[in-house]
């Protein structure tokens, strides 16, 4: 698919010379600042060198006094408190942050995980009932119960009090429970908005070991099971998300966490330093595999479990899960296809609404994520479940996805989520008639930009400029994630110097040795291009978009391009 590439504006003259002057490093490096809206020497500064110090005030959310009371009165009382979490990686890895925190000063607590078939996303009346049923008074919600209205006034009929820590967008009606903590909250001044609902749980935490003058650094240490949730839940890496992943990503480097250890081994990740990117691909898929095939309990086992032993059975049992979740995923995926390949109507339209009730509803969501790499348009994915449609959608960048799907919200008996990601529920006579007002919702809305993937190039470079030196200090931009990506960098007028070839099973891939204007050389590798091999060595010009990475070849480390795309 045809790519367009994206370059970014000429900055302020003045802006880029003054920063220049304080900064002292390269005229690209400084580009690079300035187009992640940094513009000063003290927000480089903060960049460079991130502080935990520098986190907010977490008595800014609003109702985090009223949460933080609500807890001591519990502990006071010894009530027990239930820890209740969705299914995913950002809801379990909440429930253990929570539990393994407050476990240390308090052991009457528990954790819930719905059954994502039985009581589907969010807080359920089974979950209530369990709560009564086990004497639990206070319910801390994770992750979700921003819109759970009907099941809090339920609770509440049980004398069961709830503190909803949420970081979804909120409904026209805030569920009446003791405190509600949500950045997104029309009335909530808190600073940053992006939190997971790990997140969200951190700060209460924060707020509570303040109250009690504990040891901050208690929490810190779980700061590797937070920045898998950043990571996992595709929050921007910026502001707090940014803080809390860069300390993160050290702590998971040397982490205490059994369950967590147990993973890294079995993803063969030990002795690398990690980066976002492998908590997107490595943990946080596995984790979320219990959630999608059996239940997200078996994941908050692995990661609140403190025998060896014992975190060992769970994390093969979750790795057998991730391997059944890769072959439904495979196959889905490709059933889905050629229903579009095998339907003129379906490959002309704007957006793909797909539904077939044997589908396995663990992985519709990420069969909508890849449909949505293929053809570059609004996706939802539905299956059949407890008598209704359920179904999950995904957008593409730029695009408003709740928008377009509150529309059609008379067709739905339900549905939450944020711009480019939702769930959803409906009635199965009323599949059609969504399919059109989607499509028709969408239609009006989105523009023929959107509906092309592209690249957003951070600047124009010779192979001459890629030093040591210079990647260094790209490093520094790290962590990396959205809204603030891994830099991609466009070379025009190279030609292959003889040396790439394809590479792989089927020579599906192309190893690259080019060479630029300056004369300068670079290796690269592109996947999925083999194709390109007979223009390439041809020895026409072409330009190149990529980015950099360091290769590690029989002990030796190199620079080398991750080739983005390719255009003659």
């Amino acid at each position: 698919m045809e790519k367009n590439w994206n370059f970014p504006q000429k900055v302020d003259e003045k802006l880029f010379n003054t920063l220049k002057s304080e900064l002292k490093i390269d005229d690209f490096l400084i580009n690079l600042l300035i187009q992640r809206n940094i513009t000063t020497f003290d927000e480089a500064k903060t960049f460079f060198r991130p502080s935990l110090e520098q986190l907010h005030d977490p008595f800014l959310m609003l109702d985090m006094k009223k949460a933080v009371e609500r807890l001591q009165t519990a502990i006071q009382n010894n009530e027990k408190i239930l820890i209740y979490g969705d299914y995913d990686v950002d809801g379990t890895t909440s429930v253990a942050l929570i539990y393994l925190y407050l476990i240390k000063f308090y052991k009457n607590i528990d954790f819930y995980i719905p059954d994502r078939y039985k009581e589907g996303y969010g807080i359920s009346l089974l979950g209530i009932d369990y709560a009564k049923e086990n004497n639990c008074s206070l319910i801390i919600a994770l992750d979700c119960g921003i819109k759970a209205v009907s099941q809090i006034k339920y609770a509440n009929e049980k004398n069961i009090d709830f503190v909803i820590c949420d970081h979804h967008t909120p409904g026209d009606i805030i569920p009446d429970a003791v405190a509600v903590l949500d950045p997104k909250q029309k009335n909530c001044k808190y600073p940053f908005k992006e939190l997971s609902g790990c997140g969200v749980g951190f700060k209460f935490m924060q707020a509570f070991s303040e109250t009690n003058n504990y040891d901050i650094n208690n929490l810190y240490e779980l700061l590797d099971i937070v920045t898998v949730s950043i990571a996992s839940d595709i929050v921007p890496i910026i502001g707090e998300n940014r803080i809390l992943s860069f300390f993160g990503l050290q702590q998971l480097d040397k982490t205490n966490n059994i369950g967590l250890k147990v993973l890294i081994e079995i993803a063969a990740m030990n002795n690398k330093k990690f980066t976002i990117s492998d908590c997107v691909f490595k943990i946080g898929p596995r984790i979320n595999a219990a959630g999608r095939i059996k239940s997200g309990k078996y994941a908050v086992k692995l990661l609140i479990e403190t025998d060896a032993q014992v975190a060992e059975e769970f994390g093969t049992q979750i790795n057998d899960y991730n391997i059944t979740r890769k072959n439904l995923d495979k196959n889905i995926t490709q059933e889905s296809l050629d229903i579009i390949k095998n339907n003129e109507e379906l490959q002309n339209r704007k957006t793909t609404v797909l539904y077939k009730p044997d589908w396995h509803k663990g992985v519709i969501g990420i069969v909508a994520s890849r449909l949505t790499e293929t053809y570059y348009r609004p996706t939802i994915i539905l299956t059949k479940s407890g008598g209704k449609l359920t179904g999950s959608a995904r957008s593409v960048p730029g695009f408003n996805l709740y928008n377009a799907i509150d529309n059609c919200s008379e067709l739905l008996a339900g549905f939450g989520g944020h711009k480019y990601a939702a769930g959803m529920n409906m009635k199965e006579e009323n599949f059609e008639q969504f399919q059109k007002c989607f499509e028709k919702s969408v239609s009006e809305t989105i523009t023929a930009e959107q509906l092309v993937p592209k690249i957003n190039v951070d600047a124009k470079i010779s192979f001459k400029t890629i030093t040591d030196k210079f990647f260094r200090i790209l490093k520094q931009f790290a962590p990396f994630g959205p809204n603030n990506m891994t830099p991609i960098f466009v070379t025009e007028n190279v030609r292959d110097t003889g040396n790439s070839r394809p590479v792989g099973k089927t020579y599906e891939h192309l190893k690259l040795e080019l060479i630029d204007e300056s004369g300068a050389i670079m290796s690269g590798i592109g996947f999925s291009m083999g194709n390109l091999f007979s223009e390439i060595k041809t020895k026409k010009t072409f330009s190149v978009c990529y980015s950099i990475e360091e290769n590690t070849f029989r002990g030796k480390v190199s620079l080398q391009m991750m080739i983005r795309d390719i255009k003659f």
